[in-house]
């Protein structure tokens, strides 16, 4: 189907393939599985027309598996990103004058390459780098990195399509959607390929150039997104690709004249260190950067006394412990009615005892390893707090084991004070706490949950009451930038449920959306009048 007078396709979402037994899916991710691990690739940085190796090498181990070595990546350093920023700035006028199809052919083309030939490549590198299961790997690496890329491309055209609506007669109106003046940096997480991809190829969509750098735990499957990226078409030097420390890259970035803007998805802390270093350094610019991010969560449910009991603990035991809680997006407090807990309760260690914890090659395995050593430790730590705090109880879970990958049971707090310290400091791990309030009070839990976090991305009410239902939607209109009635306060899908928060969760600009794209565009608008006066009087400066 055509798109209005823009030859786009329309896009629809990637089905997921459900890898079960037998099939011909799960054959061919095993296959990729199997072939990954039986090399150890040396990833080089992607600057310009170059593959750059250093002598400075960084490994990647799976966090299920870290004596296994996946690969090695060439580290950089400030004369990288100063060579990435020539690279960009060098390749802006060809780019940015490339007709706008011909952008958006390469990005299709891409996602073609991700839906075919490297679907299983891709899905097996986000497997063992960042130890997700094939279901969690194929709903990211696959099918959102797809939809991404598709779904942007028609925004894209619905973008250059909207004119101003009046022409007087002799003139002609119109708008230019420019690039931005400068490059753009996409700084971008570990715990989603598909923001690691999404991040950098919608700047560069909209005609601008871009230094990404990943998180180092997500390097693996960004090295793959980089060989399909060009394999598609993209020129050199539209993406830079490079592996540098974090103070190395700000001192460089922020400081340059050219710096446009920032994509970010990662901590609040980073993020706002990030906006006061460019608030700081804001003379330097050519122009104001654009500052897009996606940050921290303290993401809720809330159950009332009127939701069903088997649909509140699928919600939650999936809301919290899919991809072991690593989610911006996971849930990490939830508030259940009193009535209700005795049936939840039941039902969600019933699930739980279920769960079986261990690498992502073993297709049975719901749980896996969390990304490092860095966040094992800190989740122990609050696992152990808790454990020796007479005010809180650990109902399941609570254990852990880092001998062979960085393993943390899922575990489940109940806290007698809503204003405990895991139900409101943001984990980022299979640790989720519960708070059990009187079904009277409702109004109350309403308030406290809006008043607790300083975060606001995502949140979730279960009931079958639609006064409730239309009271906490209204009362949490703050609290959460995509809310869920009836289901798990997670899995925004492109096209359907546009993604981000606000407060300390992000500047709210919805990845997936025309709402994104419009921040890396600078639009300027055109009068041309075909007869134009000849003469400066007025008709009112004529003498009666």
């Amino acid at each position: 189907m055509l798109k209005g007078f823009f030859n786009v396709p329309t896009p629809i979402n990637e089905p997921i393939y459900g890898y079960a037994p037998g099939s011909q899916e799960r054959k061919l991710l095993q296959e990729a599985l199997k072939s990954a691990r039986q090399s150890v690739l040396d990833i080089p940085m992607y600057i310009g027309d170059k593959e750059v190796f250093t002598d400075t090498k960084g490994e990647v181990r799976p966090p299920h598996d870290h004596q296994h070595l996946l690969a090695t990546y060439s580290k950089g350093n400030k004369s990288h990103v100063k060579e990435a920023i020539e690279a960009a700035l060098a390749a802006k006028s060809n780019w940015e004058n490339l007709a706008w199809e011909q952008r958006a052919a390469i990005f299709l083309k891409a996602a073609d390459l991700i839906a075919g030939p490297y679907r299983y490549a891709l899905n097996a590198a986000t497997m063992l780098g960042q130890s997700k299961n094939a279901f969690q790997a194929e709903i990211d690496a696959a099918c959102e990195m797809i939809d991404f890329l598709r779904f942007n491309v028609s925004y894209m055209a619905d973008i250059y399509k909207q004119q101003p609506p009046v022409s007087p007669k002799g003139s002609w109106n119109r708008v230019e959607q420019r690039p931005l003046e400068g490059f753009v940096f996409a700084l971008t997480p570990f715990n989603f390929t598909a923001i690691a991809g999404n991040l950098p190829t919608s700047v560069a969509m909209m005609g601008n150039v871009v230094v990404w750098k990943p998180a180092n735990t997500q390097i693996y499957a960004a090295n793959l997104l980089m060989k399909i990226f060009k394999e598609a078409g993209l020129p050199d030097g539209v993406i830079n690709l490079i592996y540098v420390s974090g103070p190395d890259a700000g001192d460089v970035i922020f400081s340059h004249p050219d710096f446009a803007g920032i994509h970010f998805t990662g901590s609040t802390g980073v993020f706002q260190d990030i906006w006061k270093t460019i608030g700081n350094n804001i003379h330097q610019y050519k122009t104001y950067p654009r500052i897009v991010g996606e940050t921290g969560g303290k993401d809720f449910i809330l159950i009332h006394a009127s939701a069903d009991a088997e649909v509140s603990s699928t919600a939650i035991v999936r809301g919290a412990f899919e991809y072991q809680g690593q989610k911006c997006s996971a849930a990490s407090r939830v508030y259940i009615a009193q009535s209700l807990w005795p049936a939840i309760k039941e039902n969600m260690l019933r699930d739980l005892a279920s769960f079986k914890m261990g690498g992502t090659e073993d297709f049975t395995n719901f749980i896996n390893a969390v990304i490092d050593e860095k966040s094992f430790d800190n989740l122990a730590k609050y696992i152990d707090a808790a454990k020796s705090d007479s005010s809180v109880e650990i109902i399941a879970g609570g254990n852990y084991d880092k001998s062979k990958g960085y393993f943390i049971e899922p575990t489940v707090i109940v806290a007698s004070d809503p204003k405990y310290t895991t139900m409101c400091e943001e984990l980022f791990g299979p640790v989720l706490t519960v708070y059990v309030y009187e079904d009277n009070d409702f109004d109350q839990i309403l308030e406290t949950i809006d008043q607790t976090s300083i975060y606001a991305l995502t949140g979730a009410v279960i009931a079958q009451d639609r006064y409730a239902i239309e009271k906490a939607t209204h009362a949490l209109r703050n609290a959460a930038g995509n809310f869920y009635i009836n289901d798990k306060c997670t899995g925004a899908v492109v096209g359907q449920q546009p993604f981000g928060g606000a407060r300390g969760s992000g500047t709210n600009d919805k990845a997936g959306s025309m709402i994104n794209l419009l921040r890396w565009v600078s639009p300027r608008t055109i009068k041309e009048t075909f007869d134009p006066p000849k003469d400066y009087r007025y008709p009112f400066l004529n003498k009666d």
